[in-house]
């Protein structure tokens, strides 16, 4: 009777970690301001230092001239053994003129972007199925005095 109990028991357990494993999981990456946030900051009159005061100094600056600050943040769903997924992202771009003020404040949602296909190139090796040690050895036998001596 206790052995039936047991067994029960482990078999619920079993059952329990089996359905626990296979529970979606989110993750919040980055920091994208809310809009109210964002009311803090007026087109034409808040500055940098303000924007920084308002909402934060940004995860990534534009590198021409420092001309824009962008925020963010992205929502991953994790499920068993697939690879992460990206659910949600929120880019907000704050560009400033020369003289530092804010020019403008925009958001992108996952939606607005763009699939990038990235060409790779790679040289091929003419040495093929031959180990770093077999190459080494090779060259044993395959050289003759007159190289190296003096002419």
């Amino acid at each position: 009777m206790r052995l039936a109990k047991a067994v029960r028991l482990v078999a619920m357990g079993i059952a329990l970690i089996s359905l626990t494993a296979c529970t979606t999981v989110y993750r919040n990456h980055g920091y994208a301001p809310s809009d109210l946030d964002l009311e803090k900051v007026v087109v034409g009159e808040s500055t940098r230092q303000d924007v920084a005061r308002a909402v934060g100094r940004p995860s990534s600056i534009g590198v021409l001239a420092d001309s824009g600050w962008y925020y963010v943040g992205s929502r991953f769903k994790h499920f068993a053994w697939k690879a992460p997924e990206e659910v949600e992202r929120q880019v907000v771009a704050v560009s400033f003129d020369q003289d530092g003020v804010v020019e403008n404040v925009e958001r992108f949602g996952l939606e607005d972007g763009e699939v990038i296909v990235l060409s790779r190139r790679v040289t091929d090796s003419s040495i093929k199925g031959l180990s770093f040690l077999r190459q080494l050895l090779g060259n044993i036998g395959n050289f003759s005095a007159e190289q190296f001596a003096d002419g």
